[in-house]
């Protein structure tokens, strides 16, 4: 039995529910990490500045570190977020859930392509290619 070369509205309204709530809980994330920039922010600026040493060097390095462990967090979010998005586009012109590299080199084709397994999209929402392609994509074979 050949496989269909695009899901069907009801699991692509399945797959819209789940990124969406996806998108809900990485803005929220983001919205979390911006606060607390903010507040050690706020704390290290209340130390007294007449002082040269009014923080010990080890303090203001570990500060340094948070903040910017902190930032990476918000582009990795936001990188995320946007992937997020652009799944949701291709939902809304029909071409979320196939496997861009299967699609586009039809001799290729896996097992299940062109179509990303439902279970991998599950799991990862954001997927553009099948297991297949993504491995040898990794190993540069693509």
């Amino acid at each position: 039995m050949a496989n269909p070369k695009k899901y069907s509205k009801s699991k692509l309204n399945k797959f819209r529910k789940l990124i969406q709530k996806e998108i809900e809980t990485v803005h929220k994330d983001m919205e979390e990490i911006k606060e607390g920039v903010l507040e050690s922010g706020k704390a290290s600026q209340s130390y007294v500045p007449d002082s040269v040493y009014s923080v010990h060097m080890a303090d203001a390095g570990t500060d340094s570190h948070e903040k910017e462990k902190n930032f990476q967090f918000i582009v990795r979010e936001n990188s995320y977020y946007q992937n997020l998005i652009s799944a949701l586009k291709r939902i809304d012109n029909g071409t979320y859930g196939i496997c861009k590299e299967c699609a586009e080199e039809p001799k290729n084709l896996c097992e299940t392509c062109p179509l990303i397994p439902e279970d991998r999209l599950m799991a990862v929402p954001i997927a553009t290619m099948c297991v297949d392609c993504k491995e040898k994509d990794k190993m540069g074979l693509l």
